[in-house]
């Protein structure tokens, strides 16, 4: 079992396209959606409704807008809570069609052959960022190396929503930390991988 698990906010035009990549991709896998709408205002979950099968969706709807990481906290503690397979992975993406999921299987066939989690890596050699702003990648390199030098981390990127879990690492994390993520803002990837590595959690990066 595969949990695709999606924040989205005012993500109304970009779910024809989401939905297109991602019900069809590794029909081989059973897959289930989880999205978390942050208090959207325009019919993202209407959308979702429309284009995701019904059958293996659920959607988490939050009455105020609370940023990322307390999206990303509540779906995960819903699928720690639902799920009965514990060979299943989640999958971390953006609700914005900017993952390359051309990696995806190389992300899931990691965490499959031993690793915690796999994390699509822009600063790894042979990955880069494609239509981004100089700004954007500036601003995002200067984040990465302050905090890998700040925690020593040998991580390269660390901010990336794009990720795979085993769900033994998440509930190690859980039970160590007490909850999964308290940053509500886009540093909350940069806390769950630095607990996943306190955790001893085995991390590998994909370009």
């Amino acid at each position: 079992m595969l949990y695709f698990l999606i924040p989205v906010y005012n993500e109304a035009l970009n779910m024809a396209d989401l939905a297109s990549s991602l019900v069809g991709i590794l029909p081989e896998e059973k897959k289930f959606f989880v999205f978390v709408d942050d208090a959207s205002t325009d019919d993202t979950v209407a959308q979702i409704r429309r284009l995701f099968p019904a059958s293996a969706l659920t959607i988490l709807q939050k009455e105020k807008n609370a940023g990322p990481g307390d999206s990303f906290n509540l779906g995960m503690d819903w699928i720690l809570e639902n799920n009965l397979d514990e060979e299943a992975l989640l999958v971390s993406i953006e609700g914005d069609n900017t993952s390359d999921l051309a990696i995806l299987p190389q992300l899931i066939n990691s965490v499959r052959q031993g690793n915690d989690v796999a994390l699509a890596s822009v600063y790894l050699d042979g990955g880069r960022f494609e239509q981004t702003s100089w700004f954007k990648k500036v601003v995002s390199g200067i984040a990465n190396t302050s905090i890998r030098l700040a925690f020593g981390l040998k991580i390269h990127t660390l901010s990336s929503f794009y990720r795979v879990y085993s769900l033994g690492i998440l509930r190690r994390v859980k039970r160590l930390y007490g909850m999964l993520i308290a940053e509500t803002g886009f540093v909350c990837m940069v806390e769950l991988i630095v607990k996943i590595v306190g955790a001893g959690g085995k991390v590998v990066e994909i370009p």
